[in-house]
């Protein structure tokens, strides 16, 4: 169910019909019914039928579900919905409805093809929405395969008792409940079951909070600086070892964060690099070519990972995209 402040409306989709016209002997035998979408004026106090329940695959055909998740974008004014269960069949396909437009749109049809393009599905599973960065969180539930219910988080903590307390995040669970506060950018988890086989009957009433930071433009270019620096630095090391160590106490310092641990680390090791024979600087799968192109292509690798997919090369194989 999403609530459309703006319009006074109220939408809901899917859920299994537990009432029908005939007996209840007759509702057992039969097969399972599902509830399509429906708007409700909250103002005019009425329903409307927007989408009956369909098992066919048309362009404006919705399949009605159980366990899903549906999500209102304020701005763009579409209804997002992923996931479900119908019967026995768990389904893994995306799409959209324009509210305004009655229109659907199927962002992902759940094939094998574009699998990879949004998360497995697990019973129960939670979603938020954030309408001013265009973005969709979807916490996991219940996995459908009964080999990956069982947690890891017993063993874990019998190996170590310790790093349940160092780990600060809760554990796997289903039936949870998780909000977002959109104007603090903020998630809010609470409760849930563990999913424990030992203890089926086990309840969670732990409360977290969850806040994911980007790193901000300027640190992008900075460490885009310290990479490509410390690349031309080894490339000094291999032929010219006094410029390469002015150029690492001067020019690549500048670029390294030095209140960062793990970077203040590296940084004090690269220096090892001048005590390298030629053959050490050479990456893994690239034996057979120079390998100045080779670390370049290395570091060329590295920094795409930070544009968007639009702005890069194709992640894939060229040899997949030939036709046997």
């Amino acid at each position: 169910m999403c609530m459309d402040s703006e319009k006074h409306m109220i939408y809901t989709f899917g859920g299994r019909i537990l009432t029908c016209n005939g007996s209840v002997e007759d509702s057992r035998t039969s097969e399972p019914q599902f509830s399509g979408l429906y708007a409700y004026h909250c103002q005019a106090a009425t329903w409307s039928l927007l989408r009956e329940d369909s098992c066919n695959a048309g362009p404006e055909d919705v399949q009605s579900r159980i366990g899903h998740c549906m999500l209102f974008h304020t701005r763009n004014r579409c209804l997002y919905v992923f996931g479900g269960q119908r019967s026995k069949t768990y389904l893994n396909d995306f799409f959209s409805y324009d509210v305004d437009g009655d229109h659907v749109e199927i962002i992902s049809d759940g094939t094998k093809k574009d699998s990879g393009m949004v998360p497995m599905t697990g019973f129960t599973q939670r979603a938020t929405i954030d309408p001013e960065l265009n973005e969709i969180h979807v916490l996991s539930g219940l996995s459908k395969d009964k080999d990956k219910r069982e947690e890891n988080n017993d063993q874990a903590v019998k190996e170590n008792p310790s790093k349940a307390l160092q780990e600060e995040e809760p554990c796997p669970r289903f039936a949870h409940q998780l909000v977002y506060d959109e104007m603090h950018k903020v998630h809010y988890l609470f409760g849930g079951n563990p999913g424990k086989s030992c203890s089926p009957k086990m309840r969670l009433d732990d409360f977290w909070s969850l806040k994911l930071c980007r790193p901000s433009k300027e640190y992008l270019l900075r460490h885009c600086r310290y990479l490509i620096r410390k690349y031309r630095f080894e490339e000094k090391a291999q032929s010219e070892p006094l410029n390469a160590l002015k150029y690492l106490q001067n020019d690549l310092s500048l670029t390294v964060d030095h209140t960062d641990p793990d970077e203040t680390k590296e940084f004090q090791l690269l220096p090892s690099a001048l005590f390298k024979s030629s053959s050490d600087f050479i990456p893994l799968g690239f034996s057979d070519v120079d390998q100045t192109y080779a670390q370049r292509t290395q570091l060329f690798d590295t920094l795409v990972n930070f544009f968007p997919d639009s702005m890069t090369p194709p992640k894939g194989n060229l040899v997949d995209l030939i036709t046997l």
